[in-house]
C-alpha cells in the first residue's frame, strides 16, 4: 500500500507541476523505525512526506480521511483514523500506533493536529501525544519542516488556489528519547516545536550540494 501510495503522489504531483527537494540535516538509518512529526499547513505536506519516507510506514490522521476519495483506501487499510474529539478515539489510536512502532513500522504524526486556521500559516500549539508515545516506547522522533508547500496550495487550496512549483522539505535530525522519562515530553515537546518553528521562520536557504530530489 505504500508503494502504491508513493506512485499516486509522484503521479499527481507530476502531473500538477510540483516537484520536491529534501535536504537533510543528517542522513536517516531507515533499518530503524521513528515518529516523524512534521509542520502542517497544506495538502501537499502528506505527499512530500509520504515521498521521503524510505521504510513502512503509516499516518495518524483525522477519521474525515475515510471518506475522502484519495486517502480513504489508505485509512482503511494502513493508516489510523482518529477523532480528536473524542479521549477514547485517541486512546485508541495512539495505542495502534504504539503496536505498529513495536512492530517495526514509522508512524507520521502532525503535532498541530490539523492545518491551521492561519494565513500566512505559523507554527500552532503541538499536542502531547506524539512525544509522550515516543518516550514511552524509546522510539527516535525525527522533526520535519515543511517550509513552502503552503505557497503553492494553503489547506486544500479551495480559498487561495494552487500553483506549480518546487517543494522544499528541511529533514532534521532524528532525537533519540532511550534516556528520558515522561516527566521530559513536555521539554522534548518544545525541543522539537522550537527546531521546526526556527526552520520555517528561516524559510529556504539549502545549499545546493545537500539538496536531495524527490
Amino acid at each position: 500500500m505504500n508503494k502504491l501510495r508513493k506512485v499516486c503522489g509522484w503521479l499527481s504531483s507530476s502531473i500538477a507541476g510540483i516537484r520536491y527537494l529534501y535536504q537533510f540535516e543528517q542522513p536517516v538509518d531507515w533499518s530503524r523505525p521513528y515518529i516523524i512529526c512534521p509542520n502542517h499547513s497544506s495538502s501537499l505536506d502528506i505527499t512530500a512526506i509520504t515521498l521521503m519516507v524510505q521504510n513502512n510506514f503509516c499516518f495518524i490522521g483525522k477519521e474525515e480521511f475515510v471518506r475522502n476519495p484519495a486517502l480513504g483506501i489508505f485509512f482503511k487499510t494502513i493508516d489510523i483514523p482518529v477523532n480528536r474529539n473524542s479521549k477514547i478515539s485517541s486512546f485508541k489510536a495512539f495505542k495502534k500506533a504504539g503496536e505498529r512502532l513495536q512492530g517495526g513500522m514509522t508512524v507520521v504524526i502532525f503535532p498541530e493536529g490539523k492545518i491551521p486556521d492561519d494565513y500566512p500559516p505559523r507554527l500552532n500549539e503541538f499536542k502531547n501525544g506524539p512525544f509522550r508515545l515516543a518516550i514511552e516506547l524509546k522510539i527516535p522522533i525525527i522533526p520535519v519542516t515543511c517550509i513552502d508547500n503552503w505557497k503553492l496550495i494553503w489547506d486544500t487550496g479551495l480559498e487561495t488556489g494552487a500553483q506549480s512549483g518546487t517543494s522544499h522539505v528541511f529533514v532534521h535530525k532524528p532525537i533519540e528519547t532511550a534516556n528520558l522519562s515522561l516527566d521530559d515530553a513536555d521539554k522534548l515537546k518544545d525541543q522539537v516545536f522550537g527546531i521546526i518553528d526556527r526552520k520555517f521562520k528561516e524559510g529556504n536557504n539549502f545549499a545546493p550540494d545537500t539538496v536531495e530530489i524527490g
